[in-house]
C-alpha cells in the first residue's frame, strides 16, 4: 500500500520536531536553574550561545553567582567578555570580592583588568585579593642572586639592608601602572640616598627606621600599580670600609703615576749621559788629532833649523820626568769611562 504524501510530510515533521525537542532539551535544565535562582536567562539567549560557540553552562553559572552575590551583571554583558578572550569566572568572583570589601570596582573595570593581565601571570582576582589582602615584595628581589642592597655612608663605611615592602594593588592604576620591579628599584634608590645621607654609618645601625621613614616620603608608588603601606627593614649590617678602600686604590694609583714620571726622568738623565759620553769621546779624538801633529811639528822645526837637538833632549829629559811622576802618583793610566 503506498504511503500519501500527507503521511511522509508528517513523518518528516515528526523527526524535525523531535530533532529540535532534542536540541532544546540540553538547555530546560539550565533555564530552570537560573530561574529558579532569580537570575534568568532566556532560551533564546541559550541557544544562541550554542550556536556562537560560547559555554551556555558557564555563562548561567557566573550570572548566578553573581545575581546572589547582589550583582546584576547580563548574560549579554558575560558572553561579550568571553568573546573578547577574558575569564568570565575570575572577572565576577573578583566582582564579588570587591563588594564585599567594599572597594569600587564596576564590571566593565574588572574586564579591563583581566585583559590586560592576560598572558602576564597575574588575573584581577590577584588584583583585588591583593588590594583586600596586601603582600610584602623582597628588597633586594632573592631570586635576582641579591640578597641586600649596599650603600656608603658619608664616613665611608658600606652598609648592607635587606627591605620588605608591603604593598596593596591600585585598581585604579593597575591597567598601564609600573609593576613589582619598579617598586623594587625605587626603594633599592630610595634606600641607598638614604644611607648616604647619613654622616657615620652607626648612625643607620642605630636609628634604621630613618631609612623606611626617608623612603616612604618620598611617594616612590606614583605611576604603579600598588600603595605603598608600609616599608619594613628585616637586616641591617655592616659592610666594608669603602672609603679607605678607595683611598688605598687612589694611592697606588699616584703611586703608578709618580713611578712612570720617575721613569721618564731616569730615561731622559740616560740619554744626556750617553750624550755626554758622546761629546767626551768626540773631545778625546780631538786631542788625540792634536797629539799627533806635534810629532810632526817637531820634524818640521829640525828641517827648518828652529829645533837644536840639546832642545830635543830637553823635551825628551821633561817627557820622562812626567812619565815618572805620574807613575809615582798613580795617574799614569788614563781614566776609565764612568758606567
Amino acid at each position: 500500500m503506498p504511503i500519501s504524501p500527507l503521511t511522509v510530510v508528517i513523518i518528516i515533521a515528526a523527526v524535525i520536531a523531535l530533532i529540535f525537542f532534542a536540541f532544546i532539551l540540553q538547555f530546560v535544565s539550565l533555564y530552570i536553574r537560573a530561574i529558579i535562582a532569580s537570575a534568568p536567562v532566556s532560551m533564546g539567549k541559550l541557544v544562541g550561545m550554542k550556536l556562537r560557540r560560547v559555554p551556555a553552562s558557564l555563562i548561567v553559572d557566573t550570572r548566578i553567582a553573581a545575581v546572589k552575590a547582589g550583582i546584576d551583571v547580563s548574560s549579554d554583558l558575560l558572553e561579550a567578555h568571553f568573546l573578547a578572550g577574558g575569564n568570565v569566572e575570575n572577572t565576577v568572583r573578583a566582582l564579588v570580592a570587591a563588594d564585599k570589601a567594599g572597594i569600587e570596582l564596576d564590571f566593565n573595570r574588572a574586564c579591563a583588568i583581566d585583559l590586560a593581565t592576560r598572558g602576564t601571570g597575574k588575573t584581577v582576582l590577584e588584583a583585588v585579593t591583593t588590594s583586600i589582602n596586601p603582600k610584602v615584595i623582597d628588597c633586594p628581589n632573592p631570586s635576582l642572586g641579591r640578597n641586600s642592597i649596599e650603600g656608603v655612608a658619608k664616613d665611608g663605611i658600606g652598609v648592607k639592608v635587606k627591605a620588605r615592602v608591603t604593598v596593596r594593588s591600585h585598581l585604579d592604576r593597575f591597567v598601564g601602572g609600573a609593576t613589582e620591579e619598579t617598586i623594587i628599584a625605587r626603594v633599592g634608590e630610595g634606600i641607598v640616598s638614604s644611607i648616604g645621607s647619613a654622616d657615620s654609618y652607626k648612625d643607620v645601625l642605630e636609628n634604621p627606621d630613618r631609612i623606611s621613614k626617608t623612603v616612604l616620603a618620598k611617594a616612590l608608588d606614583s605611576g604603579t600599580a600598588f600603595e605603598i603601606v608600609s616599608i619594613d627593614i628585616a637586616d641591617v649590617d655592616v659592610g666594608e670600609n669603602i672609603g679607605a678602600k678607595l683611598q688605598a686604590e687612589q694611592a697606588d694609583a699616584d703611586k703608578r703615576v709618580a713611578q712612570a714620571k720617575a721613569e721618564v726622568r731616569r730615561a731622559a738623565a740616560v740619554a744626556v749621559e750617553q750624550e755626554m759620553r758622546a761629546r767626551t769621546q768626540e773631545m778625546r779624538a780631538k786631542v788625540v788629532e792634536a797629539e799627533s801633529l806635534v810629532p810632526q811639528a817637531m820634524a818640521e822645526a829640525f828641517r827648518s833649523g828652529n829645533l837644536g837637538i840639546l832642545d830635543y833632549m830637553k823635551i825628551r829629559n821633561v817627557e820622562a820626568d812626567t812619565k815618572m811622576r805620574d807613575s809615582i802618583a798613580g795617574t799614569d793610566r788614563p781614566q776609565e769611562d764612568v758606567k
